[in-house]
């Protein structure tokens, strides 16, 4: 062999083995420890790579839209160990991710069996209840995990008690979104807008959506909307525009829980053993 070829070869493996160190060090190094780039850098990677899972293929976050998924990150990071018991949205998210694992086995089946996103099962209740089964209604009405109305559990054939059920609610929500992913199915998105639609409803999303885009913003449908808040609603301004946006960070933070310092394997671990 060559003097010149062997140098070459030597000077390749040597980055390879710098590289390698390099993301090492990025993973043994908490989120909370990152630097403001790294941060972002660490946010865009894990938001494609949901995207990804979700999807089957990529999507076209744009930066302002990754800054929403990151604050969203922040807001559960502050939670971690913040010493303030199991208080739904306010808590140390320990005991979120915990609960979120005794019912990961349950979700991730409904989910499957309906050809739906296991992450999608996983995450969905955690930003609707923390994963909490509450029997009282809210101030909509709504129940169980996956806070459905009456009125839409009724319509995937659920009972008013049956609402509580995890296994027969997590089935239910899976065909709302296997419906809404059918609807929105045009647009490369489909499946961030089916998440915006349980929270929004479908009908709305789809005015939204022939109000705010273009075919300039098209490719990023979600990204869109959110920019354009202020052309929406009041409903859209005060809550349906973080929805998306906490779905993405609630699972990029229980996918990668040891970088941010939660001792536990990513939530889509726990899948039930046939």
């Amino acid at each position: 062999m060559k003097l010149k070829t062997m140098i070459l070869i030597g000077a390749a493996i040597l980055g390879m083995v710098m590289v390698g160190r390099v993301e090492a060090q990025t993973a043994t190094r908490l989120y909370q420890q990152m630097s403001p780039t790294e941060q972002a850098n660490f946010v865009e990677a894990q938001a494609a790579g949901i995207a990804r899972q979700i999807s089957g293929g990529e999507y076209q976050f744009t930066t302002a839209f990754e800054m929403e998924i990151q604050k969203s990150i922040d807001h559960y990071t502050r939670r971690i160990g913040n010493n303030g018991g199991d208080i739904p949205g306010k808590g140390d998210a320990r005991h979120v991710f915990e609960r979120g694992r005794a019912v990961a086995p349950t979700l991730i089946a409904a989910f499957k069996a309906r050809s739906v996103s296991a992450l999608i099962g996983l995450y969905l209740p955690l930003i609707e209840s923390e994963y909490l089964n509450n029997p009282r209604a809210n101030s909509m009405g709504a129940v169980g995990m996956f806070q459905f109305l009456p009125a839409t559990g009724k319509r995937y054939g659920l009972t008013r008690p049956e609402l509580l059920s995890v296994e027969k609610s997590a089935d239910a929500a899976a065909r709302y979104i296997a419906d809404s992913i059918s609807k929105f199915a045009d647009d490369p998105m489909k499946e961030a807008l089916a998440l915006l639609a349980y929270n929004r409803g479908g009908e709305n999303t789809t005015r939204d959506l022939e109000l705010v885009l273009d075919d300039q913003n098209r490719q990023c449908s979600i990204c869109a909307l959110t920019a354009a808040r202020a052309k929406l609603d009041q409903n859209f301004q005060e809550e349906n525009v973080y929805y998306v946006p906490r779905f993405f960070a609630a699972a990029i933070v229980g996918e990668n829980p040891q970088a941010f310092g939660l001792q536990m394997q990513p939530l889509s671990s726990f899948e039930r053993r046939q």
